[in-house]
């Protein structure tokens, strides 16, 4: 204890404070210089991001399966409590020897500098806020330090007594709290009046929220009755914008002005097609439901969604493109660089692939794609969901990988047949007698036929099926259980369109989704 005493009453604490204050300074003066600059040039957004691209799939796996939609709060903290560890030790380093510390600081902003450059559609001219943030927090820095090293010099001189040497002031450790607290306090309200500005000079959610979409030439087919499950607590059939599950790569949002928005059809095609974003408005639309599923997602996982698209059928584009003789899939690619391969004749059939620009009768939403996204029905999203997307090259799976293809991934994702209990919840306590169990099964245009329920391994027992509005969308289930008092568990499993049952064979979402049959564990009472 004494030990521990002694070391927070040294220098060691007071230099990692410093190195924190200095490391908040290069943040903040990059945020609020940043406000004028791409926002993806941001420090942290480009370190996050270019960690993500290093990401390998078992880790994304593992972060999607254990945060699920929050794994970029996670990733944000993580990365926060990293800075903080390296910019404490780099305090330290830098009050015992200066060069090294200051050489330590150079580092870490070649390093981010490194990471800003490299963002898809950043200019060399982006780094300038990471630059001037970097000069910033070395004179922080050295400023914090320099009061340190005065400190332990002269560290019984009373505060109102003049150092030795004309001109110096005595340093005292409330007088490094305080230059130091305020040296915080200048950094927070930099990142503040950095975000509120970058919030002034962005126009996108407003013209967003004045968009009016147009009428579809083709409309979304009558959703029946009856397709929700008589199951109390199923998932709503339909999935609220704000509810519908986001993964993708992009830390930041982009922010995309739909007027300057542009489309480039290209690669092995007779004619390069160009559209904007007036073209989508002016063309024949078409609306559908369609049910998006995430690879990542695990058996029994909430990774999927149901919505009322609209767009323009990607079919309609190729057409103009002519694609030539050879080619058999379309690279998708993001404005922040994210690239999906989705197979060219699955983009060309009957099922409505589109370009789309409205999620449930508004527009996109900009974490979902604004202005415009692609909408596969029967693919994983991986593979066909392109978000932001502003490039469509068409080539051959032999010349072209994608993004997760070249971290492990499939080439292609063709969407497994799943079923999922979402009612009782696993370790759910419930009374005995009749049970309600519900939940959704999907196997995109192939459509669900069949759902069984199993209790406790005995025979399986067919389930009522809600209505089915389509085969691109999810169906819902309900099944009565006379429950008696114990442990249980159940089993679901479906049949689709073309007979097939769902496989037990249980296997991982790398790298090509999740298959097996879930299995819940209740106690009735």
């Amino acid at each position: 204890m004494k030990k521990l005493t002694k070391w927070l009453k040294g220098p060691a604490p007071l230099a990692a404070l410093a190195g924190v204050a200095a490391a908040a300074v290069v943040l903040s003066v990059a945020e609020m210089i940043g406000a004028f600059f791409t926002a993806r040039a941001a420090p942290v957004i480009a370190l996050g991001s270019t960690f993500i691209d290093f990401t390998p799939p078992w880790m994304k796996d593992f972060a999607i399966a254990t945060f699920g939609t929050n794994d970029k709060a996670a990733l944000f903290v993580g990365m926060g409590l990293t800075i903080f560890l390296l910019a404490c030790v780099l305090g330290v380093v830098a009050y015992r020897k200066w060069a090294l510390g200051a050489a330590g600081v150079l580092l870490m902003g070649a390093i981010i500098v490194a990471s800003v450059v490299t963002r898809a559609s950043v200019k060399p001219v982006d780094a300038v806020p990471t630059l001037l943030g970097t000069v910033a927090g070395l004179i922080v820095l050295r400023l914090l330090v320099a009061r340190v090293w005065r400190l332990q010099s002269f560290p019984d001189v009373p505060a109102d007594v003049a150092a030795k040497g004309p001109g110096r002031p005595v340093s005292t450790r409330r007088a490094f709290f305080t230059a130091t607290g305020l040296t915080a306090a200048a950094a927070g309200i930099a990142a503040i009046g950095g975000r509120l500005l970058s919030a002034a000079r962005s126009n996108v959610a407003q013209a967003r929220e004045s968009l009016r979409l147009p009428s579809p030439g083709k409309a979304a087919a009558t959703v029946p009755a009856g397709v929700q499950s008589a199951a109390p607590g199923v998932t709503p059939w339909l999935t609220p914008n704000g509810d519908f599950y986001r993964i993708d790569t992009a830390l930041s949002v982009p922010e995309i002005n739909a007027e300057e928005w542009e489309l480039r059809v290209h690669g092995l095609v007779e004619q390069e097609v160009r559209l904007t974003f007036q073209d989508l408005l002016d063309a024949e639309l078409i609306e559908s439901h369609v049910t998006l599923t995430c690879v990542s997602n695990p058996v029994g996982g909430n990774l999927a969604g149901n919505a009322k698209w609209l767009g323009l059928p990607i079919r309609e584009v190729l057409k103009r493109a002519r694609p030539k003789d050879g080619a058999d899939m379309v690279l998708s690619t993001s404005i922040d660089g994210f690239s999906a391969s989705t197979p060219l004749e699955v983009l060309q059939d009957d099922r409505d692939a589109m370009l789309a620009i409205g999620m449930n009768g508004e527009p996109l939403p900009l974490e979902h794609g604004y202005p415009v996204r692609m909408v596969v029905p029967g693919l994983y999203g991986f593979v066909s969901a392109t978000k932001w997307v502003v490039d469509l090259e068409v080539t051959r799976f032999a010349d072209s990988k994608a993004y997760w293809t070249q971290r492990g991934w499939s080439e292609r994702g063709p969407i497994k047949t799943m079923a999922r209990v979402e009612v009782p919840k696993s370790f759910a306590v419930v009374p005995a007698g009749r049970v309600a169990i519900g939940g959704t099964a999907w196997a995109q245009t192939r459509g669900i036929t069949k759902v069984e329920v199993q209790i406790d391994g005995a025979d399986w027992a067919p389930a009522v099926l809600s209505e089915e509005a389509s085969v691109v969308t999810w169906q819902q289930w309900s099944f009565d259980w006379d429950a008696k008092p114990g442990s249980h568990y159940i089993k679901v499993r479906a049949t689709d369109g073309t007979g097939e049952v769902q496989t037990e064979k249980r296997a991982d979402p790398v790298p090509d989704g999740a298959s097996g049959w879930q299995s819940v564990m209740v106690t009735v009472e």
